[in-house]
């Protein structure tokens, strides 16, 4: 039976025209997350399911899927809200990661611009020496990534749950004006992404592998998107040498949610973090190897589990950036 969707509208149809061209241009074939058919357009002829335009962002969660993220999206938005992860002021966006001009979350940006600059130098300048690739950026957010990725010559696409303007896929219209061209944006979750096969050199998990309900099911389906030869990458996802310490971390911020907005933010079973088995599991089930890299965030971070340690506390959580090529089958 075919699902019901929002028919196209004429106000719609030209703003989608320009998205389309967008696509083209980048040559993004794109495929039906609700029947994994290929689509003409934005047009699904088996089940009839259309990607809508939601202010220029290409909608491609099925209804059912947007009501099982609602509750999360709800709460998210409102907590990150609350944590000032916005702004209204184009400078906050165009400072991002090296500068938070709101200045209420300056130490997580510093850890976020030391690994983009570890990326880019040790990851992506070795294989783009001199032309940019094109990057599928997970978890975009307010876009920051995707904008610095476009600056420097690469031809990014956008991937988050959030649509709003301050901290989600809308804040892009920020950059507009600082770019040719405003790179594509598509509402998605990480487990079914509205793509063709092998269509993108690398693909970035920007602080957002943690968020996934089954890692298996997310990293298969990057794979599945990223070309023979090209790279999926974790960044900042946080990792834990013992299993007990991202248990706690997890109870531990659930208690502070609750004491802080009034809910625990644990409608979705997110994985929360990494530890070496769960890497090594995952090498096991796709048949890669990963390649770790370990950026320096400073001489304090480094202390960090000495300190816990010494104080008797559960192991601070530590980033590394994770990458894996995609080898012939």
């Amino acid at each position: 039976m075919c699902p019901s969707f929002v028919v196209e509208n004429s106000a719609l149809t030209s703003l989608a025209h320009g998205i389309a061209d967008d696509t083209e241009h980048l040559g993004i074939r794109l495929k039906c997350p609700y029947c994994q058919a290929n689509l003409i357009g934005f047009d699904c002829l088996s089940c009839w399911f259309r990607l809508q335009n939601i202010s220029g962002i290409l909608d491609a969660l099925p209804p059912e899927r947007a009501a099982h993220y609602a509750r999360f999206i709800e709460e998210y938005e409102r907590i990150r809200a609350a944590e000032g992860r916005g702004d209204e002021s184009e400078s906050f966006y165009l400072g991002l990661p090296y500068t938070d001009r709101s200045g209420r979350n300056r130490k997580q940006w510093e850890i976020r611009a030391r690994s983009y600059d570890y990326l880019i130098a040790h990851v992506l300048k070795p294989n783009f020496p001199v032309e940019g690739g094109r990057i599928l950026d997970l978890g975009a957010g307010n876009c920051w990534m995707s904008f610095r990725l476009a600056a420097s010559g690469h031809h990014p696409v956008a991937v988050d749950l959030l649509t709003n303007g301050s901290d989600g896929l809308g804040a892009a219209e920020h950059y507009r004006e600082h770019l040719p061209k405003l790179f594509p944006r598509f509402r998605a979750e990480l487990a079914h992404l509205p793509f063709q096969n092998e269509q993108f050199d690398t693909i970035i998990f920007n602080a957002s592998f943690h968020y996934a309900e089954n890692y298996e099911v997310v990293l298969r389906e990057a794979l599945r998107c990223v070309k023979v030869g090209g790279m999926v990458v974790i960044s900042d996802t946080p990792w834990y040498a013992r299993e007990e310490s991202g248990k706690q971390m997890i109870a531990e911020r659930q208690a502070v949610f609750l004491h802080r907005y009034r809910t625990a933010s644990d409608s979705i079973k997110s994985l929360e973090y990494l530890t070496d088995e769960r890497l090594r599991t995952l090498e096991e089930q796709m048949s890669i190897r990963w390649t770790t890299y370990s950026p320096w965030y400073g001489f304090k971070w480094s202390m960090r589990p000495l300190v816990a340690k010494l104080r008797n506390r559960r192991e601070p959580s530590r980033f590394r950036i994770y990458v894996a090529r995609k080898e012939l089958a």
